[in-house]
């Protein structure tokens, strides 16, 4: 029998190529050789976002579109919505009766976002409860993801532990699985991510692509056309490893020589980027001309979802002594 995958992305807006490469051409990938179920975890939005549901239908319209332009085939995998399987909710509430605060608020991404946001909500501090409640609801074996999630998959095996030792083996303790690409950088240098403003949208056009190319940070020893530079330094070749064939050998040593220069440089990774992303783009406008199709897929996803965690939700209730009656 195939393992089972579990991976989500928030509904919060545009997605980006860093969610392209780093997440959604993994899991099109992986969708033949492992049961997987795609989510779009749109409680986890409220964390941030509690004030602004009335965008939230739109957006996990467009995430839908932006899950299958990639690649992810809703005959292989089950792509559907968070909030239409509440079984989440009811394991996030048992699972949150097994951790402690102390231990939620020493995970980096808990004192990042807070010192970022201000966020300081009960729902904010549970986010890795739910995310737990999330992979153990399917009893997922493993887990996609980049480098900075790592510990909160770590946290939901110490949960799945934690419960398995108090009232017997239920849940699969589940593992990271890497991805091959864990970070894109921005146009800042920084992690790509819209809320630095720093990131290249999938759906944008190759015109916007290009000029948003043009503004990247690139090596800050490398002030003039000819001067030497360093790739490994330099954030635009790290996008050229990715769209650009043969970049150690084409981009690499004329970058050190100085003969290339960084427009040149950009205006090279601009048009491979583009020709890599035109597939998608053209798929995407096709498929978001198609809203009840994406509705029912993920409506059916939402049934095969459910059915899943309606079977686990059983095994804990028995397993807890909680089933009162027939």
């Amino acid at each position: 029998m195939k393992e089972t995958i579990l991976s989500g992305m928030q509904p919060s807006g545009e997605l980006h190529i860093g969610n392209l490469e780093c997440a959604l051409r993994n899991w099109a990938r992986l969708q033949d050789d492992y049961n997987m179920y795609c989510c779009i975890v749109d409680w986890h939005t409220l964390t941030a976002d509690y004030k602004e549901t009335g965008v939230l239908k739109e957006r996990v319209y467009q995430m839908a579109v932006d899950y299958m332009s990639a690649g992810l085939d809703p005959e292989k995998c089950a792509i559907f919505v968070q909030s239409d399987v509440k079984e989440h909710a009811e394991l996030h509430l048992i699972f949150s009766m097994l951790i402690t605060v102390p231990t939620l608020t020493r995970l980096p991404t808990f004192v990042e976002k807070q010192e970022q946001k201000g966020l300081d909500s009960y729902g904010f501090l549970g986010y890795p409860v739910l995310q737990a409640a999330d992979i153990c609801i399917y009893n997922a074996h493993k887990v996609p993801v980049g480098k900075d999630q790592e510990k909160h998959i770590w946290l939901a095996a110490d949960i799945a532990k934690r419960f398995n030792n108090t009232y017997g083996e239920t849940f699969i303790e589940p593992k990271v699985l890497l991805t091959p690409i864990p970070l894109i950088p921005g146009t800042d240098n920084r992690k790509m991510s819209k809320s630095y403003n720093n990131h290249l949208p999938i759906a944008a056009t190759e015109e916007d692509t290009t000029a948003r190319l043009k503004k990247m940070y690139t090596d800050p020893e490398k002030l003039r056309k000819n001067d030497p530079g360093h790739p490994e330094k330099c954030p635009v070749f790290q996008l050229h490893r990715i769209y650009t064939p043969g970049a150690e050998n084409d981009i690499a040593p004329p970058c050190r020589t100085g003969e290339l220069g960084c427009v040149e440089c950009k205006q090279k990774l601009a048009a491979n980027m583009n020709n890599s992303l035109r597939p998608i783009r053209e798929k995407r406008v096709e498929l978001e001309k198609q809203p009840d199709y994406i509705w029912d897929v993920l409506k059916d996803g939402g049934n095969r979802a459910r059915k899943t965690a309606q079977e686990v939700m059983e095994k804990v209730r028995t397993a807890m002594k909680m089933k009162y009656w027939k």
